[in-house]
């Protein structure tokens, strides 16, 4: 009787540490495609002739992000 308990306890609790993770995951790419993007603009401002140089780069990264992040989600569900 305890043990069953603990182990619902225990797949709860695990459950709850994934959608933790998965949460995290997808803040950190918010944040980081955030500051990307405040970056560009700034180097826009400064310099407005190199804009579609800045650009390219700031999508490539934000790409390369959303992936990474996209990845660490994926996963988090297959741990389910």
């Amino acid at each position: 009787m305890f043990m069953t308990n603990f182990l619902q306890a225990a797949s709860s609790l695990h459950i709850g540490i994934i959608a933790i993770a998965a949460s995290v995951a997808a803040f950190a790419a918010a944040f980081g495609i955030s500051k990307i993007g405040a970056a560009a603009m700034e180097g826009i401002a400064r310099q407005p002739e190199a804009a579609n140089d800045i650009r390219m780069s700031m999508i490539i990264a934000s790409a390369l992000i959303e992936g990474a992040a996209l990845f660490a989600i994926v996963v988090c569900f297959l741990a389910l």
